[in-house]
């Protein structure tokens, strides 16, 4: 089925949904999103709660199997000026599946802007719940701190 459009929100079967979410909204914001890579914790958790500071560029993910807290992409190197706030669906669920997309400058593996997005397992509501502009210089790096 893949995505499928219900009032204002897009809804998804799994987390490979995530992907087709972020490449929608990122075409529709201007820079759109070319490499993806799915959070999974060191004791291979796929659900996550979110905290995000779109401002200071901070994604930080925390594994609802064992707690491993952990910045997401760049976000350990922004994360003292980072002032987080939880993420909540609107059903109230607050675990999600995680992909991060990045949009790359053109002929380049150079980063140019980055895109959190999120399934909740309890309604399927699949959104980008932030993004920011990235000056990571290599994609494969940042994308396996996913």
């Amino acid at each position: 089925m893949g995505l499928e459009k219900r009032g204002s929100h897009w809804y998804g079967e799994s987390q490979a949904d995530i992907r087709t979410e972020l490449a929608r909204y990122a075409e529709l914001a201007g820079y759109p999103a070319e490499r993806f890579a799915d959070a999974r914790c060191v004791c291979d958790g796929r659900l996550f709660a979110l905290e995000l500071d779109e401002a200071a560029g901070v994604a930080v993910r925390s594994c609802t199997l064992c707690g491993v807290r952990h910045p997401m992409a760049d976000g350990a190197e922004f994360l003292p000026e980072a002032e987080l706030e939880g993420c909540a669906c609107p059903c109230g669920a607050e675990a999600f599946e995680l992909t991060i997309g990045a949009a790359l400058h053109a002929d380049s593996s150079d980063v140019r802007w980055l895109y959190v997005g999120a399934r909740c397992p309890a309604c399927d509501l699949t959104a980008c719940y932030g993004d920011w502009k990235c000056e990571f210089t290599d994609v494969h790096a940042l994308l396996a701190r996913a």
